[in-house]
């Protein structure tokens, strides 16, 4: 280099690497948030973010900014689409903190099998506010670093590929080119980066909220008693064990003084969720029988903490179990089918435990996500599963006036009334089947007090995780053309437990821990070839409570069973940011004959086949002969506004 890295690096460059910062900082924490990986809650994430960005400048003279990273290049080779200069450097060092957040130290943590250790600011979270960075992180879980980084940088910041290539490269990664192009075949809505860009997404802008707004004052006076505290709780699980002594496993984290006292637990008063603008779990109170069992709840806190050896523990994909960083909140304590159960709530999660009824035998644990919960995803929580019984309790949340039950197989059957104790715990309610057999498929229809909503009626479905999963349905577009989006409806009309007949079944394949919500649109119809009637199309869309979903295109003829068209993982087809929707697929008329159909959802006009087949349609759906097999078929539509979009893969295979 004919200049050296402490003249490249002197006061002048660090001066003006400090104004780009200044005056980039929301789109440097926009890609440092939406880069950091999935495993980090909304809050870490924040202040990492922050972190990275704020720690983007050299820290003296004589130390390059965009300095070489492991196979990168040296400094000076990086730039953006002008050639290298401050932005380039500061974006290289956020892409490093980003990319390698945990440092030696997180890394030995992570390799001992412990959770991140975020940085901490005592008494408030933190977290985006609603549709800002934090939708495009949710679209993007599952996606690795590299290839949400180059999403970033090209979709949302308007960088060429080229440049893309160069800045990951010099942040270190191994194929950063893989990385770009991974990134450019997400299937994202357009809708979504360009929303981003708007000024009032600004990414550096946070909510807060305070962590222990009533008791800060106690913990600064009992965090002198902590150690007193863990000792008394760790010396009550211990005496309560059976012999032989289990081998403990180290808690995952620190426990926050006073975090594991029994009497220092968050307890909501009764009517709490009729006073309150936020309907969710924070609005439960403490109920069940053994609500005032200090041992019991000892007992709970304790074995979270301590994890005895021997204790299953099961975790929802994505749920941290490290022990609680503040008091939990008391949801439930009380006896169920021969076992002591205590329910706890801390931030977005809930932590189940489980015991003999008569004392400290056969524990377990259950943790489950609840992140941005509502009315109806925070409506129930598993008390107890028979699994020999093919049933199950339920704890209905407190704004629930009436409960029941029916089969998602026969629509044209009512609800049974379900019977509910005084302290909110259900009678026993069948659940599917697990050993394949379909011949029903039993949910809970609940109907939400007045108090907060008029006549609303929901229904949630057993996957036989923690939390029940929310179910609803989307109807056909209203007329031709671009027509307004239609919102999820509840499964309770007859048009909707029609539509989830087909569907039901198919429950059964979804990773019931780790999904939220399932939502049956029926997103086009189409008059099949001839005169053999009309058929719906459907896309299944199970959600996560990470943001990204599993989705089932499936075609409803007007008799016979229905059609499988297409899957997907880990997408945002057929959600809130991917609506556009195009599939297609092989179908054989009654008389034998083969066709190539394919349906668009409400803002496709035009639809056109090449390959083994070439044709086009204008309008939503397109029929035309074809082979029963043969080479593979590409289909693309025009929306209304002029873009293009592709079918859904797997969406023109063959099918009988």
């Amino acid at each position: 280099m004919s200049v050296s890295t402490s003249q490249r690096f002197g006061s002048t460059a660090v001066e003006q690497a400090e104004a780009v910062l200044v005056e980039q900082y929301p789109q440097l924490v926009r890609l440092a948030y939406v880069t950091l990986p999935d495993s980090f809650g909304r809050h870490a994430r924040v202040l990492l973010a922050h972190r990275a960005v704020q720690r983007a400048l050299p820290r003296g003279i004589g130390r390059s900014i965009g300095g070489p990273g492991p196979g990168g290049p040296a400094p000076g080779a990086v730039g953006g689409p002008d050639g290298p200069g401050p932005l380039s450097e500061v974006r290289v060092r956020v892409l490093r903190a980003a990319l390698a957040p945990a440092g030696r130290v997180r890394a030995a943590l992570a390799r001992a099998g412990w959770p991140p250790v975020p940085p901490f600011v005592w008494g408030l979270r933190l977290w985006p506010p609603a549709g800002g960075i934090d939708e495009a992180a949710r679209v993007l879980t599952g996606a690795p670093g590299p290839v949400r980084a180059a999403f970033v940088l090209h979709r949302m910041d308007g960088l060429p590929e080229e440049a893309v290539v160069r800045l990951l490269g010099a942040a270190g990664v191994a194929d950063p080119a893989d990385g770009v192009r991974e990134a450019l075949a997400l299937p994202v809505d357009e809708a979504l980066p360009a929303a981003l860009r708007h000024p009032e997404f600004d990414a550096s802008v946070v909510s807060t909220r305070p962590t222990d707004l009533l008791r800060r004052r106690r913990r600064v006076r009992a965090g002198w008693g902590a150690a007193a505290v863990v000792a008394l709780v760790t010396g009550v699980v211990l005496a309560d064990a059976p012999p032989p002594r289990p081998e403990v496993t180290p808690a995952a984290g620190p426990v926050a003084a006073g975090a594991l006292d029994p009497a220092r637990l968050v307890r909501v008063p009764a009517e709490a969720w009729a006073d309150t603008a936020r309907v969710d779990f924070t609005a439960w109170p403490a109920r069940g029988a053994r609500t005032a069992d200090r041992a019991l709840l000892a007992r709970a806190l304790g074995t979270w903490a301590a994890r005895p050896g021997g204790v299953p523990v099961v975790a929802a994909p994505g749920t941290a179990t490290d022990p609680p960083a503040r008091p939990p909140h008391l949801l439930y304590a009380g006896d169920s089918e021969g076992r002591a159960v205590v329910l706890l709530l801390d931030g977005d999660r809930v932590v189940r435990y489980a015991e003999a009824a008569d004392g400290p035998r056969a524990r377990e644990l259950a943790f489950a996500r609840t992140d941005d919960a509502g009315v109806t995803t925070a409506a129930a929580l598993t008390v107890v599963r028979n699994t020999a019984g093919g049933a199950a309790r339920y704890l209905l949340a407190p704004w629930v006036d009436r409960a029941g039950t029916r089969d998602l197989l026969r629509a044209g059957d009512g609800a049974a009334p379900l019977a509910v104790a005084a302290d909110g715990v259900t009678a026993p309610v069948a659940v599917p089947p697990s050993d394949g057999a379909c011949g029903s498929w039993p949910v809970l229809e609940l109907t939400s007090s007045a108090r907060i909503v008029e006549k609303h009626a929901f229904v949630l479905a057993d996957l036989g995780a923690l939390s029940p999963v929310h179910l609803t349905y989307t109807p056909l577009p209203d007329g031709p053309g671009a027509v307004p989006a239609r919102q999820p409806r509840e499964v309770t009309g007859p048009a909707a437990r029609a539509a989830w007949v087909p569907a039901a079944c198919r429950l059964r394949e979804l990773g019931g821990g780790a999904v939220r919500a399932v939502n049956v649109w029926d997103f086009a119809d189409s008059q099949l070839p001839e005169g053999a009637g009309r058929a719906v199309w459907s896309c299944t869309r199970a959600s996560g409570w990470a943001g990204p979903g599993d989705v089932l295109v499936q075609l409803r003829p007007p008799a016979g069973p229905s059609l499988d068209v297409a899957r997907a993982r880990s997408t945002a087809a057929c959600g809130r940011f991917g609506q556009h929707l195009l599939a297609g697929t092989r179908w054989r008329s009654p008389a034998g004959r083969w066709y190539l159909l394919a349906a668009g959802s409400r803002e496709v006009a035009a639809i056109s086949a090449a390959g083994a087949v070439r044709a086009e349609a204008a309008g939503r759906s397109l029929a035309a002969p074809a082979a029963e097999a043969g080479a593979p078929v590409t289909l693309t539509a025009r929306l209304a506004s002029g873009a293009r979009i592709t079918a859904l893969d797997g969406a023109s295979g063959g099918r009988d």
